[in-house]
């Protein structure tokens, strides 16, 4: 089982640039990307398939109890200023073992629709990374105040989601 979680939520919009709210990008991608998985065969755990917030801690605790297999929480980035950065980076606990693999399969897939593969960082001080019970992976879906992400990400919606479930098949099935 895979427990896809879509960052932020209700009162909590995440990152917000001329009025794109990261809750909103966030939850249309989880929900594609687990329609995909289940599409595939993997049994999917949503922590949330509404505009509601819940702390990363309960989101982490109910995926530790559905009994999940890997924990991917997917969020927007954003830098000080607006067209600074750009590209897609992954965060983990500890940047060896399954979920620094699960990470680098999707990033990977993430630059071949478009995006700048700013690699696998480690952030061990993150409650979804440091309280799961399974691999988990923060994956920030490039720069919400970026105007070239968000292009590359409402263009290819599609395909970007394809590329983070293929991430996590390629993780799921070579176990």
């Amino acid at each position: 089982m895979v427990v896809i979680d879509a960052g932020h939520g209700g009162n909590n919009p995440g990152a917000v640039y001329n009025g794109r709210q990261e809750k909103d990008d966030t939850l249309a991608l989880a929900l594609a990307v687990g329609r995909i998985l289940e599409q595939n065969g993997v049994e999917v755990f949503y922590t949330r398939t509404t505009d509601v917030y819940e702390a990363p801690l309960q989101k982490v605790q109910q995926g530790n109890a559905a009994g999940g297999d890997y924990f991917v929480s997917i969020h927007r980035n954003s830098s000080p200023y607006p067209n600074q950065y750009t590209g897609v980076e992954s965060l983990v606990f500890n940047r060896y073992g399954e979920a620094a693999r699960l990470a680098n399969h999707i990033n990977m897939r993430l630059e071949q629709t478009g995006f700048e593969n700013l690699g696998v960082n480690e952030r061990p001080d993150l409650v979804v990374l440091n309280r799961s019970e399974m691999p988990a992976v923060l994956v920030e879906v490039g720069f919400i105040n970026t105007d070239a992400d968000n292009r590359l990400l409402d263009e290819r919606f599609h395909d970007v989601a394809w590329a983070i479930a293929e991430g996590i098949l390629a993780t799921v099935w070579s176990v």
